[in-house]
Parts: C-alpha cells; structure tokens; sequence
C-alpha cells in the first residue's frame, strides 16, 4: 500500500511516480530523488495546463513556479517545497546525489495532498503520511514509456477542463493552503533552508551539539539541539545556536506551524537565552539574566500580516529591556548581526543631532535651500524619536535628490546607518539620481562617489563595502520573490532582511498604474493592486528605517509611511520662487468635443485590431452608437480631432515663440494616449509644423518603444532633450510623466484624458523647474480633452469604488456570503459592497452601447439607470436575497460588449475648433474673474490682516503675512500669474506685477506696474535723494537683488534672510550706513507704494 495511492483515480502518473520513489527509497536514493523532483515538476506543469496560464519565455521549471507565485496560486511554503525537490532532483541528476529521502518524500506527499484539494477533490481530507518500512514497499512494474504517456496523458485532461473562473480557483488553493500541516521536522527543513540562504552554515541533522559540533573560527554556525539547563537542574535544548566563529550572538527556537510565535519569544525563547550551557570563552558579554544578545523565534511560516504573531521571524535584542519583539521576513545574517552589535545608537544619535551640518548650505557644495535644510531636520528627528517608516512630501522640482544627497552623506559620516538602498521606480530616474550623486560635491570638494564606495543600477552584488546601493523596484522584486537557477550567470543571492539597515524611496507615491500603460517590467504584476502588494513586500522586507519621498502623497503611501513628518507644496515653492507657477489653461473646443461622434442606424463603421493591424468593415450598425470625448484616442481613433487642435496649438506657441529670441524659446512635452496615439500625433505634428517653419528634427516620440525599445537609446534621447537645442517638441506616453527634470520645458499639452490626480500632477510637474536661461516666469497648458473637467470631482471626492480591479463578479460573490447575522459592523460592511456595486455598475453604464441597454430593458422591463436606482434603494440586509433572485440580470451586464478589446473604432469624419479660450475656473470671462477676486479681497478686507496692511501700510507686512496670504488666495483660485494673465488680457497689456501690485490696483485704483520696474523706479529715488558710499552702495545691491525676488523688506528682514544673516544681519549691516539703515528701509517702502492709489 503506497502513500500516493488516493491519487490513483484522478491523477495516475502522481500515483506511480510517488509509488516509484517510494520503490527507490532504501535501495537507489539518486533515482528516488528524481522521481520526487518529478512529481514537483508534473504537479507545476498540470497547474499551467488546467489554469491556462501563459508559459515562460525561458521555459525552465525554476520560472514556472517563479510565475506561480507571481500569479498567488502558491504561497511561500508551497514555493519552498517545490525548489527543495526541484534543486534534489537537479543535484540527483548532474551529481548522482545520495541525500536520505524520507523528507523530501513527506514534501511531495504534502504537496500532492493539495493538489487534490485544489484540482482534483476538495472534499478529499488529510492522511497522515506513513513512511514505508523496507519489506511493506509495493513494488509498482510500470515501465519509463508508460510513465511518459500517463504524463502525456494527465497534461491533456487538464488543458482540456473546463477552465475554473480565477477568483474560485484562488478560493479553493486558499483553502487547501489553510490546511496545510508541516511537522517540527518538515518546519525544520525550511528553517535550514532560511538559515543558509541569509549566510549561515546549517545542517540539523549533522551540525549538532551532540554530534560533536563546536564553534570554529572564521566560521558562521548554527549549531542544532545546544543544550540549556533550568534553575532546577532540568536539561533541555534550543533548536539552533548562532556562531560568529568562537562568540554566541544569537538562538533561534523553532516551533511546529500551528504554534503562536509571539507567545514562544515571550517566554521559552527568552528562558534559553538564560538556561544555555555555554562556556565563557564563547559569551560576548551578559545582558542582565541573559548570556545572548539576540534571540529568534519561528514556526517555518512565512510571514502574513493578518496572522502576525503566528507567522514570520520573530526577533528580539535582549540587550535592552526597552526593545520589543518584531517580526520579520527572514533571518539576518552574520554580518547584519555583528553589525547591530557594533551600534551605539545612542551615541550615533546624539552625533546626528549635534553634527555640524554647515556641509549643506555650503555655497560650494550642496547649496541646500531652506525648506531642504528643515527636510533633513525633521527626517532626523522622526529617527531619533524611534521612527521607523518616515514620509516627506515635497513639490516636484523642489530638489528632492539633493535633499536625499545631503541625508545620505549626513547619516553615513555619522554612522548612524551602514548600508542604504536607494529605490527607484523607473530606471532613469536611478540613472539621474546616480549622475548627481558622482557630480555635486560636499566637504573638501569630494562627491559622494568619491567618498563612499556605490554601487548602480547594473550592479546588484552586494558586499560589506557597499554603502548605497541604487536598484529598482522590479529588479528588488525579482531578487526577493523569484528565484534564479543556481547555476547559472545571472543567479543572485538573495540579500537578507539585515543588508540594508536605510531604505530611501524616491517617488514613493507609485500605485497609478491603473491608469498607465504597463511597462515590460511592469507586467510583473497582474494589476494595480498587485504592484502596490509587491511594491510594499519590497519595501517592508528589510529590517530597517524607511524614509520615502514624494510630491503626491497617496492613500496607500501614508498606509506605508504614516503622514509626512514634513511637508513643502507647490503653491509654497512657487510662493518663495523656487518653483514657476502654470498660467490660465488653454481650453480648446471641437465641434467633435461639444457633440461627441455619432453613428446612426445604419452606417457603416471602421474597425481596427491593434494586435493584428487589420482594419474591418462592419456594415449597417443596428443602432446609434455616441462616443464621447473620454474616449476619443482610447476606443476610437479619429484623426482629425488631433489634426485641428494641434494646429491650434502650434499657431499659439508659434506666435508666443515670435515674440521671442531664439535662445529664449522653451520646449513643448505633449502626453498621449498610448504608442499608437503617439505616433499618429508625431505623424500628423510632422506634416504641420513646416508651415510654421519648424524643423521636423525637432519633433520627436520617447516612449518605451523608441529606439526599438534600447534601454540605452532611450536614456539618450532623454539626455539630449534634457541638454541639447533639439528635439524641442516631444509625444511621451509615460516615460516622462514622473522624475525625469527638463528645466526648458514651458508647455504642456494633454491629448489624452488622465483619471488619476496623482499622475496628473506628476505630469504638471514636468514644467514646474524654473529656468532662468530662457526668462521662463510661468508655463502654458493647452486642454483640448478637457483633462481638468474630468479631475474635478476627484480633487474633492473618494472614489466610490476602492478597489478598481475589484470585479462585479467579486463584489457579488462577497455579498452573498450572507450568515444572517446583522451587527452594527456587519451591516457596515455590507453597506460598503453595496455602494461599490453601484459604482461599478454605474461605470459600466456609462461604457455601454445602446443596443446592450436596449437589450437588458427588454429582459428585464426596466432600464439599467432604474435598476441601480433600485439596487441602491434596498435596506442592506435584502441586498443577498435579491442579488440572488437577479443574478441573471448581473450576469448580463458584466459581459462584455462585442466591440469592446482590443478593438479600436476609425472616425474618418472631419472635426473643426470652435472655441479657444481660458480656463479661470468656475467663470470662463476674464472680466468676471477679475471682479470675483475684487469682490473675495472686499469681503476678506477686515478678516485677513495682510489685506488690510496692503491697502493702508504696506511697510508693515512681514514676509510670513505675505506668504500665507498668497497661499489662502492660491486655494481660492486667485494665483498671481493667472490674475496677471486675466489683466493683461482686459488691458492688452504684458505686465508682470506681484500680488501687491495686483491687490492695490483693484482696491485703491493703483497704477500696475511690474515688479521689476517699481523696484527699479524706488532705488532710483532713494539714491537721488542721498550720496552713499561705495560700501553702502554694495548693500544697496544687495537690497535690491532681494527685492527682486521678494515683496518685502524691513528691519526684521536682515535677521531672518540667511542672504544677510550672512552679511553679518542688522546689527553689521546698520553700522555700515552709519546706525540709519532702519530709516532707509521706511523710506525706501514709502517709494516702493507711490502707485497712485487712493489710500498710501
């Protein structure tokens, strides 16, 4: 009687390879290894035939399991069970490897039992496995032919069923998983297994204290079964001691699957770290009752957050009291180990706070600004107080990597941290971020290149020497989730939780994908939820601080980080003209935009396959079809919609750029849909632009395509748009919406609709960086899709439905799993269902032919608005019994309609602009918005004191007052760049005045003068009217220089401006012009506020 025998009657070549290895147990271990390597191999490959999964590029089995558990249909226990008899059986094959059996053959009855759960009976219950004496093995006579053709065989039924929907499949290996039992000795295996790959020499069953075992110099050893004796004499052992050579760091208990691990820290594992008999020679010192430092405790199961204390590592330094346990991913390794042994973190801390930092606003050096200087303040702070997950929120544009430099050369001149790891999202930005790490120098003129050994992007070994290493996230999931083929070139060691003790992550707000084309590295995600889950595995796999870095915080980024513990906007950058502000929106409309594009009845329509490139005729439609214009370049090409507004838009640039010097003339980023829009869009820009006397090398697409995709050529092309006079016109998709800084850039044109707030302003943010070398004040945005209407409610409302990858399917299968009990929580949630099954019908709704709609009132006598009008209007506890007595009607509307896929709709119809102009907001007039900012200022005048002083006392504005002024009218809609514009536009005039200027035009009737020339005009006045020295006229200079970039001066303005904190602030300054400087600034703002107005 073999042990594989329930599976003789569904899977047969699973029953005769188990009954083989079984046969080869005692007298041919080589071949018994094969077979057990087999059945792990067969069980992969029926589990790619019955789910139709798509196969590898690289067909090995190492990547076949490495796509199971991409796609979750194994976890990380399966995963370890399956490499464990695939690398036996490797070994049996190529060295006539004789390990002893029995466990490896428990593994694959272990794995065959789930997969008859899962694939074969899920009612079929759990054997406990028998391991055969040598005289009770049935000897099985089938032949190597045979075995082939049952394989052959098996492989066929399963690519023949009937294929189980995704979401039951997962229902039913989660459950089969559930019940999953390792022993203490299969869970040792794995933990072997753990230990070894985080660098430690292990061996349970021969690395024993009993066999002998002792430590050895310049060796890592987990020594198996150390003895420990209790206060009262009683013996006993723990599972594994850990050697750095001759000195005990660590011991590690190992429960069963089923035990608490928490409660196993908490009590026996602490009680050997003070029972252990251990010679003193081999004790790096006692830490009160304890003779270890540190300690571990481990069930074999890897880690989950929902069942945290009975999954993980769990690891605890006993040198402190104050130090709690914490679970992990992983052992550390030797060298993570001495290294926590080596750190003081109090005298780091202390050396962190009070480290000269000078270095960072050394004019020489890394120049930092302000707000950067306050990044890095709070940053150390939050790691002092004992935070391990940091967020800084900060504009695009505002200098996040420089900010980044200055932390990381901070913390590693003061030790604080040994290894940092630099996570990028996209290569180029890991490119950029390197370029500037080997370019800006620090102290003594040195880079941070220079000083610390990094390693790149293309680099992935990591050795102790390595004191930044720069990855990306994909290439960080591929190391931890993956596995490589030991053997090969491009194998990797897996880092352990303990090679980074500092994670900085750039862009830390990633989780748009949604609404982006995937990248090749991208699809190793199967959607946007999986990349987040991927992304935040990453990130949380390594025990250490985590800083991330963003300008869009998202929900799942403060989930990650908590909220920001310091925050720099856009409307502040702009504010303290770090940052140039956009000017009023371009809105251009369409005949098509306004009507939409309409097939009547009867027409015939054009239809594209994207992935075949044929173009069908389907002849007279049988209903009206409208589209509208979300989906015009998505779901239907139309190519004169593109032809007419780029026309517009390049006679407007054209002439705003006649205006100016050829030097002086920014570059244009345009954003389109996907690749095939994009080169419609370079196509169509090509046959316009020599009408205006634009090159056509000026016109270029970068998108992951170009350069036939050359990872190389693509960074070039950035390079070159980034440096060099040309290309001046780029089509991006996604390339460039996010880290890649292109200061010319001074328009923006949005051709495809975004629904994303965090993408959208990671693409405004391609303009943001100012630009002196072309006088770039602000940058334009021509909206022909209506982008900004389409973000409009999500600037101010959640969407309804969390979970956009969320299937109906999923929702209404979670509703009706209804116990008929109604508690206050479970009526919440099931509220919750309900409003997201609104929202995705109503999304569904809305991408519905008419012919469907007109089908489902026909079956159903209502239609589908009155149906979710319905389903919305149910008390929740009917929603179960209702979606039941309806499923019909769910099932209906989630198929999809015929032409929706990969189709795509061709409009040969022509289109025309009618109207082009700006976007103020809720009025369209200039006149309009001018008077609704002079009315707000009226209704505000004796609220907000800064008003007040503007109109009546100028000279007494403070900075601060001015700056929270400005940043109330931003969030009103009231910029100074747009009032500018709506004046300029009523005046015909192009005046650049401040927000004074501006406010005292409108109140009291002042002249509007631009900020520079009132300036000029009040140092000129001050100057006739006295005789200053040489020395007085060089703070003059100076005084006039900060003028120009700010609104205001006074005596608390030499105190708090590092410009003349420098100079030696007020005190040395006053002295200079002789104890009258305070006189000079009053008389000088008296000049600066004689505009004309009613009120001085």
């Amino acid at each position: 009687m073999s042990n594989f025998d329930f599976l003789k009657e569904k899977f047969p070549v699973l029953a005769n390879l188990g009954n083989l290895a079984e046969k080869y147990l005692y007298t041919d271990p080589n071949s018994c290894l094969i077979k057990l390597g087999m059945i792990g191999e067969t069980v992969v490959n029926l589990i790619f035939e019955y789910d139709n999964i798509k196969k590898p590029t690289e067909d090995k089995a190492v990547n076949r399991i490495n796509i199971l558990i991409r796609e979750g249909y194994i976890d990380e226990q399966l995963k370890n069970i399956l490499h464990a008899l695939r690398k036996a059986r490797n070994k049996a094959v190529h060295e006539n490897y004789e390990k002893p059996c029995g466990l490896l053959l428990e593994f694959a009855y272990v794995l065959s039992e789930w997969f008859m759960q899962t694939y074969g009976d899920y009612r079929y219950e759990h054997k406990p496995f028998v391991l055969p004496k040598k005289e009770d093995i049935y000897y099985t006579n089938i032949e190597e032919n045979e075995l082939q053709q049952l394989t052959q065989s098996a492989l066929q039924t399963a690519s023949k069923a009937k294929v189980i929907k995704r979401d039951k499949r997962l229902n039913l290996i989660k459950s089969a998983t559930d019940r999953l039992k390792l022993t203490e000795e299969q869970t040792r295996y794995i933990i072997d297994a753990q230990l070894r790959e985080a660098g430690w020499q292990v061996d349970t069953r021969n690395i024993r204290y009993s066999k002998g075992s002792r430590p050895q110099k310049n060796v890592n050893m987990a020594i198996a079964e150390w003895p420990t004796m209790t206060d009262k004499k009683t013996t006993g052992h723990v599972d594994y001691a850990l050697f750095i050579g001759l000195k005990l760091v660590a011991v590690v208990e190992a429960k069963s699957i089923d035990k608490d691990i928490l409660s196993v820290m908490d009590y026996q594992a602490k009680e050997y770290a003070s029972q252990i008999i251990i010679d003193e020679k081999y004790l790096i010192g006692q830490y009160g009752d304890y003779k270890v430092p540190f300690v571990f405790a481990t069930n074999g199961r890897p880690y989950l957050k929902q069942i945290e204390t009975a999954s993980g590592i769990w690891f605890r330094d006993l040198r402190s009291s104050l130090n709690y346990p914490v679970a992990l991913r992983g052992f550390k390794s030797p060298e993570g180990l001495q290294e926590l042994l080596q750190l003081d973190i109090e005298k780091v801390n202390s050396e962190l706070t009070n480290y000269n930092q000078g270095f960072l606003v050394d004019k020489q050096g890394l120049n930092l600004r302000y707000y950067q200087v306050n990044a890095i303040k709070a940053t150390v702070d939050a790691i002092v107080a004992g935070k391990k997950n940091i967020l800084l929120a900060m504009a695009t544009g505002t200098g996040k990597t420089r900010t980044i430099l200055g932390m990381i050369y901070l913390f590693l001149k003061t030790k604080r941290f040994h290894r940092i790891l630099f996570l990028v999202d996209r290569t180029s930005l890991g490119e950029q971020a390197y370029e500037t790490f080997r370019e800006v120098k620090l102290e003594e003129l040195m880079t941070l290149d220079e000083i610390y050994n990094i390693k790149g992007l293309n680099n992935k070994q990591i050795d102790r020497e390595t004191k930044i290493q720069i990855a990306t996230v994909q290439s960080m999931v591929k190391r931890l989730l993956y596995q490589n083929d030991e053997d090969g070139e491009k194998y990797n060691k897996m880092p352990s939780v303990s090679d980074f003790d500092l994670i900085i992550v750039d862009e830390a707000h990633r989780g748009y994908i949604l609404d982006r084309q995937m990248s090749e590295e991208e699809l190793l995600y199967n959607n946007q939820q999986d990349y987040i889950s991927k992304y935040r595995y990453v990130i949380e796999y390594f025990d250490a601080v985590k800083i991330g870095l963003t300008a869009t915080p998202a929900l799942h980024t403060t989930e990650i980080f908590g909220e920001p513990v310091f925050t720099y906007s856009y409307r502040e950058a702009v504010n303290d003209r770090f940052l140039v502000d956009h000017d009023v929106p371009h809105n251009i409309r369409t005949r098509l935009y306004n009507e939409g594009i309409v097939y009547h009845k009867g027409d015939n329509m054009l239809l594209y396959d994207t992935a075949t490139k044929e173009v069908t005729n389907v002849a007279c439609l049988e209903d009206e079809v409208h589209i509208e214009v979300d989906k015009f370049n998505r779901e239907v090409i139309t190519e004169d919609f593109n032809r007419k507004v780029l026309i517009e838009i390049i006679e407007s640039i054209s002439r705003k750029n006649n205006q100016k010097d050829e030097d002086k003339q920014g570059k244009v980023l345009i954003f389109a849909v996907d690749d095939n829009h994009a080169d419609l869009i370079v196509k169509i820009l090509k046959e316009i632009c020599p009408d205006y006397n634009i090159p056509s090398d000026t016109i270029i697409k970068i998108t992951a395509s170009a350069g036939q995709g050359n990872k190389d050529r693509i960074l070039e092309y950035i390079r070159r748009f980034k440096n060099e006079k040309d290309p001046s016109i780029v089509v991006t998709v996604d390339l460039l919406t996010t880290g890649v800084d292109v200061p010319k850039i001074d328009t923006l044109v949005f051709l495809r609709r975004v629904k994303s707030r965090i993408l959208f302003e990671q693409m405004l943010g391609r303009a943001t960086r100012l630009c002196p070398q072309i006088d770039k004040t602000c940058f334009e945005i021509y909206d022909p899709v209506g982008v900004y209407e389409a973000l409009d409610s999500v600037n101010t409302m959640k969407p309804v439905v969390v979970n956009p990858n969320i299937s109906i399917g999923d929702i209404i299968n979670k509703i009706k799993e209804d116990n008929g009990i109604y508690t206050a929580d479970e009526l919440k949630y099931k509220q919750n269902q309900l409003e997201q099954l609104v929202g995705k019908l109503n999304r569904k709704q809305q991408s519905m032919s008419d012919k469907k709609k007109k089908d489902f009132k026909t079956m159903t006598g209502k239609s589908t608005t009155d149906f979710i009008d319905e389903l919305r209007a149910l008390p929740v506890e009917k929603i179960s019994s209702y979606i039941q007595e309806h499923e019909s009607y769910f099932t209906f509307l989630q198929e999809k309609d015929a032409c929706h896929g990969k189709t795509r709709i061709i409009y040969e119809g022509e289109d025309e602009v009618v109207s082009h102009t700006r976007d103020y907001g809720n009025t369209q007039k200039t006149q309009d918005y001018i008077e609704s900012f002079t009315q707000y200022l009226k209704d505000n005048m004796n609220e907000i004191i800064a008003l007040k002083l503007i109109c009546t006392k100028p000279s007494d504005l403070k900075r601060e007052d001015l700056k929270r002024l400005c940043l109330k009218l931003d969030s009103k809609g009231f910029s100074q760049t747009h009032l500018n514009t709506a004046l300029n536009q009523m005046t015909n005039q192009e005046i650049t005045a401040d927000i004074i200027s501006i406010i005292r035009q409108c109140m009291l009737g002042s002249a509007r003068v631009s900020h520079e020339e009132r300036i000029k005009k009040a140092m000129e006045k001050l100057k006739a009217n006295h005789y200053f020295s040489v020395s007085e006229e060089t703070f003059l200079k100076s005084i006039e220089k900060y003028l120009l970039h700010e609104s205001v001066i006074n005596k608390e303005t030499f105190d708090t401006d590092t410009r003349f904190v420098k100079k030696g602030g007020f005190k040395t300054i006053d002295k200079k012009f002789g104890g009258h400087l305070a006189e000079i600034i009053v008389e000088l703002n008296q000049y600066l506020y004689e505009d004309g107005g009613k009120i001085a």
